[in-house]
Formats: C-alpha cells, structure tokens, sequence
C-alpha cells in the first residue's frame, strides 16, 4: 500500500492558494457535513474544544473520503500529543502559541522520526493503515505539513525568523489572540490587529514564507486570498450554525407576532 498524499501540503508547497473552514463541534458527523461542502482544507480543532484523540480519529475519518485535506490543532506544542495525532494518521499540524524559535523548531521535530526529531516509532498504526504502508517510516518525514501560529505581538515580530526554520511550512496568524494581545481583546476585526497581520504577511511572502489566517467574514478573508494569503480559513461550523439558527428563529417569531 502506497503512503496517501497529502493534498493540503503540495498544494502550499506549489504556491496553489487554498480556503479552509474551522470544524469545532467535537463530532464526526459534523466533520462529514462540511467534508462536502469544497473547502480545501478543514481545521479539526483541539485547543478550543473538549475534543480527544479519539475524537480526532473519527473526524478524520469523516473528512477523508470527500476531498478536504484535514489540519489538526493539538491543544499545546507537546511532544507526546504530536506523537498520538501523528500515529492516529494526522498528516498536517497546526501549532498554537508558537512564541520563539526554539519552539518552532521543537514543533518540528516533535513531527520527525530521528535523527532529524524526536518522533517514537511504532509499527501498526492507523498512520500506516496498520502496518499495510511498508515504507512509511522512511517517507513520513517529508510528508507531514507543520504550520506555526503567531498569535501576540511577539510572535509577530519574530514570525520571519520562526518560519525560516527548517521543517516549517506557513505562518498562521491568531487575529483575536493578537488583537488582545493588543489590548483589543473581542475587537480582532480592528483596523490595528490586521495591518499589523497584513504587513507582516506581506514581509514574509517576499522571504517565500507561506501564510495563512482566519476570517469569519467571508468578503474579508476573499479579499485575504486576493491580497496573496496563502491559506485562509473563511468561518466555524458553530459560528455558522449559531447564526443560521438565530435567523431562522427571529424569521419565524416574526411570522408568529412575536416581534
């Protein structure tokens, strides 16, 4: 059996700009439903969430036959749940609250068997489809895609140096975290939080460093992509499903008289 390509990964590596959506709701059946709608990318989330590894699993599971690739993001920069999301067969991280160098390049070798990491070994994995990928361990180093966030002023102004690191493949910018960060916390929409994201962006994109955010706003993160945004997440399943609810409900407390 052949290693699975990891779609997300070429297509930031070959400069092919790509959308991507936020999954948050814990749950494999509501991965599945967004896993059709053609993003090219969905976010399981951990850091926000109560998801688990086996939670994880079933997401995945949910999300891989319908064409998105799948990013997770672990709770924390850990080594040891870098190493179960990788063996559950997670192909790209997202690592949040990278703040220097040092942990930007922890991150990367929590994803790589040695000698360039740190990665424990084990045999039949889902990653491998359970022992089926014969050469996994030889491939899995170049084919696991490891996205850091820069999500303070800090990281911001260090995100040139911890994405030239080698292994890192994009710069994904936290806009709320930045903005309070800031002192403009719940204020992320801000003129202030994205020229600062916008300018630092640009920089990067002139060092040939990938870049990627998120948006609830789909004309704003269009207009990201239109900017030279590599990767842009444009909304969250619960953001969506909060607002379509409370549209749907006033709508129909109008019908009544309610209003």
């Amino acid at each position: 059996m052949k290693m699975p390509r990891n779609t997300f990964l070429e297509n930031l590596r070959a400069g092919r700009q790509q959308s991507g959506f936020w999954v948050s709701l814990a749950n494999n059946l509501a991965a599945e439903v967004v896993a059709s709608s053609g993003f090219d990318w969905l976010l399981v989330d951990m850091e926000h969430t109560p998801v688990d590894v086996a939670t994880v699993v079933g997401q995945l599971q949910a999300i891989a036959p319908h064409g998105s690739s799948a990013i997770v993001r672990p709770p924390w920069n850990d080594a040891v749940m870098v190493k179960r999301l990788l063996d559950a067969g997670a192909q790209n991280l997202l690592f949040p609250m990278v703040q220097s160098v040092e942990e930007a390049r922890a991150a990367v070798a929590a994803t790589r068997y040695p000698p360039e990491g740190i990665r424990g070994v084990a045999g039949a994995i889902r990653a491998t489809q359970f022992g089926r990928i014969k050469d996994y361990h030889r491939q899995a180093n170049a084919n696991i895609g490891v996205i850091i966030q820069a999500e303070t002023q800090h990281a911001v102004a260090i995100a040139h140096e911890m994405g030239a690191v080698d292994g890192v493949d994009g710069v994904f910018f936290g806009p709320a975290d930045i903005g309070a960060d800031m002192g403009l916390l719940g204020a992320a929409d801000t003129t202030p939080v994205w020229d600062l994201i916008r300018q630092t962006a640009a920089k990067l994109r002139g060092l040939g460093i990938r870049t990627g955010t998120l948006s609830t706003n789909p004309d704003h993160a269009a207009g990201l992509l239109e900017e030279g945004f590599d990767f842009v997440a444009c909304g969250l399943d619960s953001d969506v499903l909060a607002k379509g609810a409370d549209a749907l409900a006033a709508r129909m407390r109008k019908a009544m008289g309610k209003d």
